[in-house]
């Protein structure tokens, strides 16, 4: 997952609405979202690390990592598709699971994750070290460099999150999938520089990525309410950005779900 844009704690209905992108090799194996058998979860599956990029539970838990852009950082460590999916099953809340992950988030790979439940939410990360910070209330994005970090495509998801909060209906998430879909790359004068080469940049700069080998392979949205239920919509594509499906679930609040 590449690009993210969320508003916590900013609509009347949804304590939690997120859009994002997961970008990824066309050739890693990957499952499409559904309900995992056995446990309260529901999400895609990375085939080949064994976790998830973007999830959600039953409780109206969610969780969304991203990887770090820098190649001049070795890809070692444990999964950080497991770093969802243990905070999605974790007994304890968000402020807890934030405490325990800081001391030992040096052992994953480079990552920025992202984790809610029904009374806070968390940034974390482990690069250049390791670092939580509560999320206050409002929009916020991520991408693969710090949270918040201004890149074009990142300021350009938020606001039309922000343009969606304050003139969609609350089920109507085509706007959302819109932005989403969007390929216009940045001007060159905003592109960040990670090390990869102006072309490459550019390619990067745009929210929906297309390519033969490496591209955008889902398209989410997420809806929490305010007592717990919700809804997850993923759209898949394949090489070349072709449309792979798409899948629409829903769930009930929870009894153990509180709202604020």
């Amino acid at each position: 997952m590449c690009l993210i844009a969320f508003a916590w704690l900013s609509h009347p209905r949804w304590r939690l609405v997120l859009a994002g992108n997961r970008d990824e090799f066309h050739a890693r194996a990957s499952a499409p979202l559904a309900p995992w058998d056995g446990v309260p979860l529901i999400a895609g599956r990375d085939l080949e690390g064994g976790g998830t990029w973007l999830g959600v539970n039953t409780s109206g838990r969610c969780g969304v990592v991203t990887n770090v852009r820098d190649p001049r950082d070795p890809q070692q460590g444990l999964s950080r598709g497991l770093l969802v999916t243990d905070w999605l099953l974790a007994s304890v809340d968000a402020p807890a699971h934030a405490r325990a992950l800081h001391e030992v988030a040096a052992r994953y790979r480079p990552f920025n994750l992202l984790t809610f439940d029904d009374q806070a939410a968390f940034y974390l990360g482990n690069r250049p070290g390791p670092s939580a910070q509560p999320v206050t209330p409002g929009v916020h994005g991520l991408s693969n460099a710090d949270f918040n970090t201004a890149w074009p495509k990142t300021r350009r998801l938020m606001a039309r999150l922000q343009t969606w909060l304050e003139e969609a209906t609350p089920d109507d998430f085509a706007v959302l999938f819109q932005a989403l879909a969007d390929e216009r790359p940045a001007s060159d004068e905003e592109l960040p520089d990670t090390g990869i080469g102006r072309e490459r940049e550019r390619w990067l700069s745009a929210a929906f990525i297309r390519g033969e080998a490496y591209g955008t392979r889902a398209s989410t949205v997420v809806a929490i309410d305010h007592a717990g239920g919700g809804r997850i919509i993923e759209r898949r594509f394949g090489p070349g950005g072709r449309p792979q499906g798409e899948t629409s679930l829903h769930w009930a609040p929870s009894k153990h779900a509180h709202p604020p």
